[in-house]
């Protein structure tokens, strides 16, 4: 096959973009300690976010990160607080 055979093209293409996602999810898994697809579907999920709004929602992922500090779990509150900022910037900041 060469370069400009069509499924070779296509082949490539999604192994790229298959590498690309994988690489995504394992940076948000970093990041958040889930998907941003996972953190999406809690937050809209939850009952905070439906009666109180996102701000509630960010305000109490900090009240947890709190607790988590207090006790020694400094990585998952470093999660934590970018689940909130990810709350504030998807939900609440405006253009």
């Amino acid at each position: 096959m060469n370069a400009k055979d069509p499924i070779n093209v296509t082949k490539i293409t999604i192994t790229e973009s298959r590498d690309a996602r994988e690489g995504r999810e394992a940076r948000e898994q970093r990041m958040y300690g889930c998907t941003v697809a996972d953190l999406r579907e809690a937050i809209e999920g939850s009952i905070t976010f439906k009666f109180s709004g996102a701000a509630m929602c960010a305000m109490s992922l900090m009240s947890d990160a709190q607790e988590e500090i207090a006790h020694g779990m400094s990585e998952h509150a470093r999660q934590t607080l970018n689940r909130a900022k990810w709350v504030v910037s998807t939900y609440l900041m405006k253009d």
